[in-house]
């Protein structure tokens, strides 16, 4: 067997009557300058981000893969996958919660029925809900059980992204009597649900994490999106579709994280401000040292980039297949996006790492705040490892198994 290739199937756009790729692609580029203005500051600061979220809606970003017909914004996973690189070159926290939340407020599309996804499309687009939460699996689950009158949601999620901000927050819970994993939406308002800035991480500092806890929280039918079960006998290729499209997500924040640091210190290297010493400037435009490490640095990441490229494509077929896709093609897919995660974690991990050198002592300083893209990248590849994709990739090549159904948040 050798590498996966992408599933056979059209690549073309669905009937999108939003503003278009090209707009969003501004909008993007808008937003993330007007985010890099202030970074430092705010990632200092280390405040809940109100303020970014808020940002975000005006901007329209929040609702952007809601269809148009519903009141969103109309985009396709392609667009919403550079929008998402796009901020997180900017700010990395930022990026994180906002690709926290395409995966989570797309999840009904995968899991729940067509209308009962529609209904809460158009309630999201309506109300311009920020999402967080996760629906990753947790060593001590939630727990969904039957009460008088209905269901009840107990437990404590220990981290999740965007909690300390969301207006609606989606969770994994098994039921209590049969021990199958749910996805489940909920208002953070309700009577049970608690909160907490807890986190206490050296990065991702804006990505809104911490805990949330259930106490007897009412759960509505409405309420429960469907099921999260890794069974090949229960779960369709559609919607295991779910793992890659949110783990390319990850790929897209590691990308820009990269991407990021590299455009940062590369203007402050032509600016010469770093010294390593009087007679030789480190991170000048005429230092061999420099020049060799941003070469690699460039090469490294431009090859990820090409890696997910092929993983975008192989997703966004896989997508446009439906009901026809197979698990072999699913296969194909999510084995395509593993490397992607793999390479994209290493030009993370080495550029924000080796970006330090680059500038010098300089770097150490906090006004400049060149640590903050290690610490952000550190912070998310220790969250989302790579080690298991990496079996995941050799066991496929060489023993041909699929890749098993894994969420990223």
């Amino acid at each position: 067997m050798g590498v996966a290739t992408a599933p056979a199937g059209p690549l073309a756009d669905a009937d999108l009557t939003g503003p278009g790729r090209a707009h969003w692609l501004r909008v993007a580029s808008e937003s993330a300058d007007d985010l890099a203005t202030d970074a430092v500051a705010r990632e200092q600061a280390g405040k809940p981000p109100l303020d970014e979220v808020s940002r975000l809606r005006e901007a329209g970003l929040l609702t952007l893969l809601v269809p148009a017909e519903s009141g969103g914004g109309g985009a396709d996973w392609p667009t919403a996958y550079a929008v998402v690189r796009e901020i997180a070159a900017a700010d990395a926290a930022i990026g994180q919660l906002l690709a926290g939340h395409y995966f989570l407020s797309w999840s009904a599309r995968f899991l729940a029925e067509p209308a009962h996804a529609a209904r809460l499309e158009r309630q999201c687009a309506a109300e311009q809900w920020c999402w967080g939460g996760g629906l990753a699996r947790q060593d001590v689950p939630l727990t969904l059980a039957r009460a008088r009158g209905g269901q009840v949601l107990d437990g404590r999620q220990s981290y999740a992204t965007g909690v300390l901000v969301a207006d609606r927050l989606a969770v994994r819970a098994v039921r209590a009597d049969t021990g199958e994993p749910l996805a489940v939406v909920v208002d953070p308002a309700r009577h049970g649900v608690g909160t907490g800035g807890d986190a206490d991480a050296f990065g991702q500092r804006l990505a809104a994490g911490g805990s949330v806890e259930f106490d007897a929280v009412p759960v509505t039918p409405d309420d429960v999106l469907g099921s999260l079960s890794a069974d090949e006998d229960d779960l369709s290729p559609v919607t295991a579709m779910a793992s890659p499209v949110g783990r390319l997500l990850s790929v897209q924040l590691r990308l820009g994280m990269a991407e990021g640091v590299l455009a940062e210190a590369r203007e402050y290297s032509r600016a010469g401000h770093a010294h390593w010493h009087a007679t030789r400037p480190a991170g000048a435009p005429q230092d061999p040292h420099a020049l060799a490490a941003y070469g690699e640095l460039t090469v490294l990441t431009r090859s990820a980039s090409a890696l997910a490229d092929q993983a975008l494509e192989a997703v966004h077929a896989g997508l446009a297949r439906g009901e026809d896709l197979t698990y072999d093609e699913y296969a194909d897919v999510s084995v395509l996006v593993a490397m992607a995660e793999a390479a994209s974690s290493r030009a993370a991990q080495e550029s924000t790492a080796r970006a330090l050198d680059i500038v010098g002592a300089r770097s150490a300083s906090a006004r400049l705040g060149f640590d903050r893209f290690w610490r952000n990248a550190r912070t998310h590849t220790l969250y989302e490892p790579v080690g298991p994709r990496l079996r995941e990739v050799g066991d496929y090549f060489l023993n041909g198994t699929h890749p098993p159904f894994v969420l990223p948040v």
